[in-house]
């Protein structure tokens, strides 16, 4: 049969079309594993780094699951609705690559924003290696982070224990950034230290009370 040349066209670029989008819904976690329904398939499980009808599972952690798909991250939560995941932009182009923040009377940067989906209130600390959080915020975002490694910190009130944590995504502004590190504290804190281990992910720039970061990755 003799194919004419504008049919094969099209047929070659049927071919080089993107994946249709997945729908991925979060069934639940256990042991670090996430529970994942893949078009509306028989649930599974599956264990951070494990790849299944093209969906690889990054993290699991608390009531979070980050997966990726052709390189596109998203974070599902348990009992949220069916996710939309399909070709799509790499972590750093995912979502917008500034973020402009205003200090406030006492010079700080103090940017609301989201551990995992839920709302915390950060400042911003240049001085801190991680992200650094209090076990009662950790408590409160369902954060597992006892089932993180233990560590002995030093404190202005001398050596604590804490909990070495990857958080699964934190959001600013617009911007949404994946598996960074953190660290949780037994000490009360009115607020949650945004450091390095999520802003050396950008490039950063003051001028007067206004600091701009530039998404570097």
């Amino acid at each position: 049969m003799r194919i004419s040349p504008a049919v094969a066209l099209l047929g070659l670029a049927g071919l080089a079309l993107p994946a249709l989008a997945q729908q991925v819904t979060l069934s639940g976690l256990s042991n670090g594993r996430a529970l994942l329904v893949i078009d509306g398939g028989a649930p599974r499980f599956l264990t951070p780094g494990q790849l299944h009808q093209g969906v690889r599972l990054l993290s699991a952690q608390g009531e979070v699951a980050v997966i990726e798909v052709n390189g596109q991250r998203q974070t599902l939560r348990v009992g949220d609705a069916p996710v939309s995941v399909g070709r799509g932009k790499t972590d750093a182009e995912a979502g917008p690559q500034r973020i402009v923040m205003t200090a406030d009377a006492q010079g700080h940067f103090m940017p609301p924003g989201q551990i995992n989906g839920r709302e915390v209130q950060f400042m911003v600390d240049t001085g801190a290696t991680l992200v650094i959080l209090s076990e009662s915020d950790a408590r409160r975002i369902n954060l597992a982070f006892d089932k993180g490694r233990k560590v002995k910190v030093s404190t202005a009130n001398g050596a604590v224990a804490g909990y070495e944590v990857r958080l699964a995504s934190i959001k600013v502004g617009e911007a949404m950034v994946y598996d960074v590190p953190g660290l949780v504290l037994p000490q009360a804190m009115p607020f949650v230290l945004l450091g390095n281990s999520f802003l050396t992910r950008f490039q950063m720039q003051r001028n007067n009370d206004q600091l701009t970061l530039e998404r570097r990755y």
